[in-house]
């Protein structure tokens, strides 16, 4: 999952600290969620996902389907 975060944020040419604002947490913290030094909260998680336009479970690791999934009506 976190290799993912990562390559996710390079191939999108964003700084940990830009990712940082968007989370509003600092650089370091989310420099530890890149790392696996500290597990990401759910709702951070969620926001990346809604983010990078793509699902938790791609980041999860769980698929290799970047595509979120479609919304339920």
């Amino acid at each position: 999952m976190y290799h993912r975060i990562r390559d996710l944020r390079e191939d999108h040419d964003l700084l940990q600290k830009d990712v940082a604002a968007y989370l509003q947490c600092t650089q370091v913290c989310y420099s530890n969620y890149e790392t696996g030094k500290r597990d990401i909260p759910t709702e951070a998680l969620i926001q990346l996902a809604h983010y990078y336009g793509t699902s938790t479970d791609y980041i999860l690791g769980l698929t290799d389907e970047m595509a979120p999934y479609p919304a339920r009506s």
